[in-house]
């Protein structure tokens, strides 16, 4: 505060002098060196890794096709499709009709017992359940058992306790039993991975839980639920240790349930053992592998159809 020649009182305010000087930042520009990205040495040996596996995998497939394909066609011919069986044509068209109907009785037991066990344990169990993690558990480990364990059961169980014998009814039940925790599981992870804003949205519309499983959960699962039976059909279709002590052995068209019936697979299995028709069991086996892809793009036009109907 000063005082001025007119008497006035005048206020100056006092010089401050930073005590630290602020630094001046310059942008310094980044040499071409800087920007290049350091190589991904790890991510690059993974990616051959991968294509070196995808490479065996497809090349192992494609020696087995083109080598049943090679063995087998030559020696296609009119008799094997004869609808009676003898040893000098060795028909395959008696287990080619028993397979198919092998396939359709087991998926017709299977399926509901399966898909219903697998919207119990996802939508209605509690999910700390001990039942359901007891049943997970023992889902798990009926797929791994090998499948002669379910033909001595099936012989054992459904042949002589419940007196079904060499029979075709006893070799579809035994292949429901073997095939069952594949479809409960496959199922039960559809269901799984359905998002819960779904079942809440349609509780909100007013729906209730039956109407949810079957108009919302169902149609959105029905991809996952397919694979299931498409894997299940293949199973059946080349099963043959199960069926040898069920069904028999017999080259014969099983009309009734009640008698004996050898499928294809186990047709292929009896010419390879007799070792006297080498040449009918590869192209048994050419036909066997042409049944596969039929069913394989019957259930993918099917599952096309469907979930373009649900939309």
């Amino acid at each position: 505060m000063m005082k001025s020649d007119s008497g006035t009182l005048t206020f100056r305010q006092p010089d401050y002098k930073p005590l630290v000087k602020t630094p001046v930042y310059k942008k310094k520009k980044a040499s071409l060196s800087q920007t290049k990205t350091k190589p991904d040495l790890a991510g690059l040996l993974l990616k051959i890794l991968c294509l070196l596996a995808a490479a065996i995998g497809f090349g192992i497939m494609a020696s087995l096709m083109i080598y049943i394909l090679a063995k087998g066609i030559p020696y296609l011919n009119a008799s094997l499709f004869a609808w009676t069986y003898t040893t000098e044509n060795v028909s395959m068209m008696p287990a080619i009709l028993n397979t198919v109907l092998t396939v359709f009785l087991t998926l017709l037991i299977a399926l509901p017992a399966g898909i219903g066990a697998a919207i119990y344990l996802e939508e209605y169990a509690p999910k700390s359940s001990k039942f359901v993690s007891l049943v997970s558990v023992m889902a798990e480990t009926l797929s791994g058992i090998p499948s002669i364990v379910f033909g001595l059961f099936g012989m054992l169980f459904f042949g002589y306790t419940l007196h079904l014998g060499l029979s075709l009814l006893c070799g579809v039940l035994t292949l429901a039993i073997l095939v069952l925790p594949l479809i409960l599981r496959t199922s039960q992870q559809a269901l799984a991975l359905i998002p819960t804003s779904m079942r809440e949205a349609s509780y909100a519309l007013g729906a209730g839980r039956l109407q949810t499983i079957f108009k919302v959960l169902l149609p959105q699962a029905l991809p996952g639920i397919f694979s299931g039976i498409l894997l299940a059909s293949g199973r059946i279709l080349g099963e043959s240790a199960a069926l040898i002590y069920t069904a028999g052995t017999l080259a014969k068209v099983a009309f009734n349930v009640m008698d004996p019936g050898a499928t294809l697979s186990v047709h292929l299995y009896k010419l390879l053992n007799e070792g006297l028709y080498m040449n009918q069991a590869a192209a048994v086996a050419v036909v066997l592998f042409a049944l596969c892809i039929v069913m394989n793009l019957g259930h993918q036009l099917l599952l096309n159809r469907m979930t373009k109907g649900s939309k």
